[in-house]
């Protein structure tokens, strides 16, 4: 089994989404001890906004500069990876009640017509089911369910949608949220998410 693990919170040790993840991990390797893992951190190594010179090389314009070709090959092994997870394990805080940048740039690598999608005179069709994604969802408020804010998620509603269109649906959420409105109140979603994290399989 190979795990893709993305971090992409900026807070760093103080982060429940990175908690989290490293708490999926370590789940997950514990009952599948032969597992490979592969992580990247999008905040200690950005992969920055998609420019037009990388957005064209998917369509077989070459880039004529050493840099674009370095971000041209950065983005081949970004999509190698997902293509190769078996499981991809994402920590997805909400920011303003979407994605952080980071993470957001990392996505817009992987939607790759021709690779991960494809149009056909059906509609568009997904390339890259059959693979399972395991979201560490956090938030300062709440947002899930009947929740009065429950219309301003546009994080994990972001993601199925996205992961959907590519093909995936076996998607799994273990939500932190309501960390901001008291001690109290993070102590215990903290403390739901990580039984969350402990009955998953692998």
């Amino acid at each position: 089994m190979k795990l893709l693990h993305i971090d992409a919170s900026i807070l760093h040790d103080q982060s429940v989404s990175r908690q989290l993840t490293a708490a999926i991990i370590k789940q997950l390797t514990q009952a599948t001890p032969e597992a490979k893992v592969v992580r990247h951190d999008l905040v200690i190594e950005p992969v920055g906004h998609l420019s037009t010179l990388e957005f064209l090389a998917w369509q077989g314009v070459a880039p004529q500069d050493e840099s674009s070709n370095q971000d041209v090959a950065r983005n081949a092994k970004i999509l190698d990876d997902f293509l190769a997870a078996d499981v991809v394990v994402i920590g997805a805080p909400m920011y303003n009640f979407s994605l952080p940048s980071q993470l957001k740039a990392w996505l817009d690598r992987l939607s790759v017509a021709g690779k991960t999608f494809r149009y056909t005179a059906n509609g568009p069709e997904g390339l890259a089911g059959g693979k399972r994604v395991i979201v560490a969802s956090t938030r300062g408020g709440l947002y899930s369910g009947e929740a009065p804010a429950a219309f301003l998620d546009h994080q994990e509603t972001y993601l199925r949608g996205f992961f959907g269109f590519l093909g995936m649906t076996d998607i799994t959420f273990i939500r932190a949220e309501g960390l901001a409105i008291s001690p109290e109140s993070r102590s215990a979603a903290i403390e739901a998410a990580v039984a969350a994290v402990q009955s998953l399989t692998a």
